[in-house]
């Protein structure tokens, strides 16, 4: 069957083990020096493992993999112990993966092991907030006056990368923002600080299902037009980190050698 799973690109791969930490499944391993994949059975393919990897050195691809399974998953989960038991099925929580959650809970019933608390708020060492439900507080206004009306930065349309045309005019000689569609929201003076002046492309690494079609396109823009600068803006959260693994294997497929600026916003609305 075809489905997401991991990749590791072992030229950038340092065998820090990084990527270990975000994959409680086990699925991850560093062999002779370099990460591997040692069973698709293992990896889920959710890519928590992503925004472990300092080097970019992993990304999810579609591809023929044998399906995931989750009772071989939580015999090798139970065999490392209590901690690594609650860290998965945080992981599964936070991903909504309701069906794997109560697999997982049913395994650790029937085999007489106690289930952990796993919905605290404190964040875990697999480090998934990315779906993980929070109250964000504001401090209000204390008059209208105080609100300043900013005019909108958006020149061009499309901006959702499935839609844009490649040869579009508006390419030509263009500065680019490469956002994640969540940043626009949780960073207030998005327009003035990121957009203005520049062409917007949006995607979701981890929810749009056609990642080798985004590097693709961008590959495509980037051979035709004439790019004179990219910003790449996204979330903290691992999984959105996958925008510049898109990017560069995009600069790498269109041979071009462009200036990137990467910008990381907080689920606070903070510029990290």
């Amino acid at each position: 069957m075809k489905r997401d799973i991991i990749k590791i690109n072992e030229e950038k791969c340092t065998g820090c083990g990084g990527c270990m930490i975000g994959c409680p499944e086990g699925a991850l391993q560093v062999i002779d020096g370099k990460a591997r994949l040692i069973s698709d059975l293992f990896c889920d393919g959710l890519g928590a493992c992503i925004g472990e990897c300092p080097e970019g050195a992993i990304e999810i691809e579609t591809r023929e993999a044998e399906p995931y399974d989750e009772k071989k998953v939580m015999k090798n989960i139970v065999e490392a112990g209590s901690n690594v038991i609650k860290a998965h099925l945080k992981h599964l929580q936070e991903h909504g993966q309701t069906k794997y959650l109560n697999q997982a809970i049913d395994y650790l019933k029937e085999n007489n092991i106690e289930v952990p608390e796993y919905e605290e708020e404190a964040p875990l060492a697999c480090g998934c907030p990315g779906s993980a439900a929070q109250d964000i507080e504001r401090s209000r206004l204390k008059s209208q006056e105080e609100v300043q009306i900013f005019s909108a930065e958006l020149k061009n349309w499309p901006v959702q990368l499935q839609l844009l045309n490649p040869n579009a005019p508006y390419f030509k000689n263009a500065d680019l923002l490469i956002s994640a569609d969540c940043a626009p929201f949780a960073y207030a003076n998005f327009h003035q600080r990121f957009l203005k002046d520049k062409v917007l492309i949006i995607l979701c690494p981890k929810l749009d299902k056609v990642i080798d079609q985004y590097v693709d396109k961008l590959a495509e823009i980037f051979t035709k037009q004439d790019i004179k600068s990219i910003s790449i803006v996204h979330m903290e959260v691992p999984c959105c980190s996958g925008i510049e693994v898109i990017v560069r294997r995009a600069l790498e497929k269109a041979q071009k050698n462009i200036i990137v600026k990467d910008y990381t916003i907080s689920i606070g609305g903070e510029i990290i």
